[in-house]
Parts: C-alpha cells; sequence; structure tokens
C-alpha cells in the first residue's frame, strides 16, 4: 500500500510540475501562461502535503507538524487554483464576466483563505476538526461550483475543454468527504486518488490545449 501509493503521489507531483514548467516556458500566449501557472500551482502545492506523506511511510520521526502545514497549504494553493482556471475561461472562451461574478469568485476566494488563517483549524497539530472541515470549505465549494458552472456553459465550445466542467465536479465530489470526515472514517482517504486522477486529467487538457494553440 506505502509503496503504491508514494509511488503514484511522486509520478502525480513530477508529471503535473513538469508539465505547467513545460506549458509555461512554450506559450507565447496569455491562455497558455495562465494553464502553465494553474499546473505549476497545483503541483507545487500539493507537494507540501504529499512529499511530507510520503516520508511518514519510511522514516521514523513525528511530521504531524510538516502534514499539518501542508495541508494549510495546499488549502490555499488549490483556492488560487481555481481562480486561475476562472480567468483561463475568460481567456480561452473570451468572455467579458459581470462585476457579481467577479466578487462572486474573488469574494469566495478571499472568504476561503481568511477561514484558513483562524487557529481553529489546528493545521500544526495536523487537527481533523469536522466543524472547521466544514466551515473552511463552505466558499471553496461556492468557487468550484461557480467555475464548474462557467464550463458547463461553454462546454459545446470547446473540445479539449468540454469535459474539464465534469472533472471539476469529480474532484469535489471525492474530496469534501475526505476534508470533512477523513478523521474519523480513515478510509475515505482512498478517495483521494480518484480525486487526484481529475487533476491529472485537467493538466492533460491544458497540454491538448496548449498544442491546439500552437498548431494554430
Amino acid at each position: 500500500m506505502k509503496y503504491g501509493e508514494s509511488a503514484f503521489d511522486i509520478l502525480y507531483l513530477l508529471f503535473v510540475i513538469i508539465s505547467g514548467l513545460y506549458i509555461l516556458v512554450r506559450s507565447k500566449d496569455k491562455t497558455g501562461k495562465l494553464m502553465g501557472t494553474a499546473a505549476l500551482v497545483l503541483g507545487l502545492g500539493d507537494s507540501f502535503h504529499l512529499i511530507p506523506r510520503v516520508l511518514n511511510y519510511f522514516i521514523d520521526s513525528d511530521l504531524t507538524s510538516a502534514l499539518g502545514i501542508g495541508k494549510f497549504i495546499t488549502s490555499i494553493t488549490m483556492t488560487a487554483f481555481y481562480v486561475i482556471l476562472f480567468y483561463i475561461w475568460k481567456r480561452n472562451f473570451n468572455k467579458v464576466s459581470s462585476m457579481q461574478l467577479e466578487l462572486l469568485i474573488l469574494g469566495s476566494a478571499l472568504i476561503r483563505v481568511v477561514l484558513c488563517l483562524f487557529p481553529q483549524n489546528g493545521w500544526i497539530q495536523n487537527s481533523n476538526d469536522i466543524s472547521w472541515g466544514i466551515i473552511r470549505n463552505v466558499p471553496f465549494v461556492v468557487l468550484g461550483a461557480a467555475v464548474c458552472m462557467l464550463f458547463f456553459k461553454t462546454r459545446k465550445e470547446d473540445k479539449v475543454f468540454r469535459s474539464l466542467w465534469i472533472l471539476i465536479l469529480l474532484s469535489f465530489a471525492f474530496y469534501m468527504p475526505v476534508a470533512v470526515a477523513a478523521g474519523i472514517v480513515p478510509l475515505l482517504g482512498m478517495l483521494m486518488i480518484p480525486k487526484t486522477i481529475c487533476y491529472i486529467l485537467m493538466v492533460v487538457a491544458f497540454l491538448r490545449k496548449h498544442k491546439e494553440i500552437n498548431a494554430g
């Protein structure tokens, strides 16, 4: 179990970070730069949580604080990822968003970040408090739902991104049980694997879009 999960985590991080660097360096257009940045934010952010998790399997040391702080950093970078995804949608589909939509996206992201800063989250203790797991994820769900809906509405306008809304929806469906109740039911942690696969497929879509843009 530990070898399989560790190998999966390491390969995921390598794929996402290398893909992000590749897209960012080779892109001359704004959409490509945003996709490369999104992939890098995703991979680098997740590394703060996944690397201590892998190390925890193989070294005899207390990594409680490292795991908790890693979860905190990942919570922030995942929020940033969906904000960038919103701007990818705007740029790729050439959409002008309303002030209300901008406020919803940026406001929910800001509230999420502020809630993550509260000491009641118990990051240093790697706490699994259910109440704060729910509280800090309410604005995150609002953010994700808004971005998901945008990609759903424009799914027929882009063949590469037509399934992105499904991946966003599934990633949240797999993530929320873990974020809220994994401390009580550790087996729920297994849902992070299909959630991670959703993110891999998002980055694959970024690579395909990058190729399409450059081919054109």
